[in-house]
This record gives C-alpha cells, sequence and structure tokens, in this order.
C-alpha cells in the first residue's frame, strides 16, 4: 500500500461532507439510480467472464445495488460511515450479500490482484494530485491483469475549475453553497489523464457534461496491463 504524506490529511476530506448528505433523504434523492454507463458496461463484463466487482466509494449502495443484483459477487468501500450503513441496509431489504467496507480510497483493504473491475464514479478527484495518484495506483494493486477501471475525472472545463482557493497542482476550494465543493477537487485535461493512468491501457475515454450545466467530467474506462506487457511501448 502506498505512503500517507503529511499533506494529504488537509486534502482527501470530502467524504465529512458527503457523510453529512447521506444523513438526510433530501441528500440521498439525487443518488439513487445507477448511471447509464455502469449499466452499459454490464454485457462487456459478462463477455470477459468477469465475477468480483469492487464499487469504490459506493455511497448509498446505487451501484452496488444494480451489479448484485446483475449476478456478481460485489464489494463496496467507502470513507463515510452513513454510506456503508446505508448500502448494507438496503442491501439487506433486497436479499442481496453485503460486503461493505470502511476504509479510504488510497488505502483500500483488499489483497492484491482481487478484483476483475472497479468502478469509481465520481470519486477519486476528492483531492490533491498526490490523492488522485495514490488512489489510481491502488485501484491498479487490487485490480487483476486485464481487468476493468471504469470512473470519472473532473474535466479543467468544468464550471468549478480556478474558483475559489488553490491549494496545490489545479486543486482548488470553492466557496460556494455546495458543501461538497468546500473541499478539495482536482481537476485535468485529456494529456494529463493519460500520464496518470500509467499501468492502464484506456478503452474509452469521453468529455461529458454530467447532469448539472457546466459539470464537465472524463468518463473513463481503462484495462490494466498485464505486467509483461507494461513496459514494451
Amino acid at each position: 500500500m502506498s505512503e500517507k504524506t503529511e499533506h494529504d490529511a488537509d486534502t482527501a476530506t470530502a467524504f465529512l461532507a458527503w457523510d453529512n448528505r447521506w444523513s438526510s433523504e433530501q441528500g440521498r434523492v439525487d443518488w439513487t439510480a445507477p448511471e447509464a454507463d455502469v449499466r452499459r458496461i454490464v454485457p462487456e463484463l459478462r463477455k470477459r467472464g468477469f465475477l468480483t466487482l469492487l464499487d469504490l466509494g459506493c455511497g448509498i449502495g446505487r451501484h452496488y445495488l444494480f451489479l448484485a443484483s446483475q449476478g456478481f459477487r460485489v464489494f463496496g468501500a467507502d470513507a463515510s460511515l452513513n454510506a456503508r450503513e446505508l448500502t448494507k441496509n438496503a442491501a439487506l431489504e433486497a436479499d442481496l450479500p453485503i460486503d461493505i467496507r470502511h476504509c479510504l480510497m488510497t488505502d483500500l483493504q483488499y489483497e492484491d490482484e482481487f478484483f476483475d473491475y472497479v468502478l469509481a464514479w465520481n470519486v477519486v478527484y476528492h483531492g490533491s494530485r498526490d490523492i488522485v495518484k495514490r488512489t489510481l495506483s491502488e485501484i491498479h494493486r487490487v485490480l487483476r491483469p486485464q481487468g476493468i477501471f471504469q470512473g470519472t475525472m473532473l474535466s479543467t472545463r468544468d464550471r468549478y475549475y480556478g474558483l475559489g482557493r488553490q491549494i496545490d497542482t489545479n486543486t482548488f476550494v470553492a466557496e460556494v453553497d455546495d458543501e461538497d465543493k468546500q473541499h478539495p477537487h482536482f481537476y485535468c485535461n485529456g494529456s494529463e489523464l493519460v500520464s496518470l493512468l500509467k499501468g492502464f491501457e484506456i478503452l474509452s475515454l469521453q468529455l461529458c457534461e454530467h447532469k448539472r450545466p457546466g459539470s464537465y467530467h472524463w468518463n473513463i474506462v481503462a484495462e490494466k496491463v498485464p505486467p509483461d506487457t507494461a513496459g514494451c511501448c
């Protein structure tokens, strides 16, 4: 597992805002339906024979529950205790298997090469560039060779890029009403994102405007490069 730095403790804090959001019905209302991109990848997961999946930053369980209902063996991880309990309760109610762990995205409590697929939707960019690098390194570590990472990253086209207080490279704390944005967020352009995805082959990379106007994210699908080919090119 990767080493922590003193600076990391000051930036990987957004889970506190989400923990608070999950505590109210109003805060949960927009986070119940699985994303279309996640639904669309299921046939590919089945085609590859994938069985063991991780929903990193599982929140209140929208993707955990969906993927488990499709017959996959799904694990969940989140730094929010409220998220863990809400997802656990929802899985119990749906009579679905439960394995949801309380851990930071930079310190995943799983063995090396344990998963066929890791999903981190609107998760990884909550922190500084160092936090992002460490999180991607952890995702790479727990994925099997030729396993799939699907996730999102904030684009420098996003409406919040450059707003508020800059605390690190392309990392800003915005002074807005949204509690989440009051915690550090990292933004990147396409070329930097490609450099951050070292050890992965990018299968799909799309710049998309998410639900809120001006909310631009990179939607990523990438495959872990097998060790014998990682340095061939």
